[in-house]
């Protein structure tokens, strides 16, 4: 699932006439760059949610073939992270598969390595796992030894644990989770929601939340319009 339904305020003026998920880096779209990395490793069913503009996310996936099949989750009202998820689940469940999926928010670019991170996914047989780094954040998830999810801490805020956990490690979400789709029927939050908030009060309960480090792969939050410029450099760099 690729999470596109946000305002993209930080992004205007860029996205006072169009979604966040159709800013342009070097001619491609988010939405195109991020669908393109999940085909680039075995991705062949998507949903997208969609919220501001979404009409012509509609009209962008009609008029491009990307080998996928793809599917709308429209929102009427923004419904968070986990709200969104949850409303996409039939998407999921109609399978009747333990397959674990990606999450994957449209404003980040990453060289993560995917198939990595579900393996150790699939071995650890975590509920979720979430791709995490060693780097400045406002908002950071805390983890225990084994790397399990504990806690969260906001800028001066004080810890909160929902277990303890001696000296937990603070690390800043990469916005990239795999989950396992016997989530959907332990999630008890209803309409608009993080999946953070589930995370933690599962977390809570001894459910296998976890995380991936990612501090090795090249990471990129484009959802502002300085990081949107920088990525533009940076491609141009690598070109030839």
């Amino acid at each position: 699932m690729i999470l596109a339904a946000g305002l993209g305020t930080r992004l205007r003026p860029l996205t006072n006439d169009r979604p966040k998920a159709l800013v342009e880096i070097d001619g491609r779209t988010l939405l195109e760059i991020t669908l393109t990395r999940l085909r680039s490793v075995g991705v062949r069913d998507v949903i997208v949610n969609t919220h501001h503009f979404a009409d012509m996310i509609a009209e962008y996936l009609r008029r491009h073939d990307f080998g996928m099949r793809i599917e709308l989750s429209h929102e009427e009202e923004l419904l968070d992270t986990g709200g969104g998820l949850k409303k996409a689940a039939w998407f999921f469940l109609e399978q009747a598969s333990d397959e674990p999926f990606f999450l994957h928010n449209v404003d980040v670019l990453s060289a993560i390595d995917l198939p990595r991170m579900t393996r150790q996914h699939c071995e650890s047989g975590a509920l979720a796992t979430l791709a995490v780094q060693r780097r400045a954040s406002s908002r950071q998830l805390l983890f225990n030894d084994q790397l399990q999810l504990c806690g969260r801490q906001n800028d001066n805020e004080e810890p909160e644990l929902v277990h303890p956990a001696q000296n937990p490690n603070p690390l800043a979400f990469c916005g990239i989770h795999v989950i396992s789709p016997r989530i959907f029927s332990l999630m008890s939050e209803e309409g608009v929601f993080s999946i953070i908030t589930t995370y933690l009060r599962l977390a809570e309960r001894r459910e296998k939340i976890t995380g991936f480090r990612a501090d090795e792969y090249d990471w990129r939050d484009v959802g502002t319009l300085e990081s949107v410029s920088t990525a533009a450099k940076s491609s141009h760099k690598q070109k030839p």
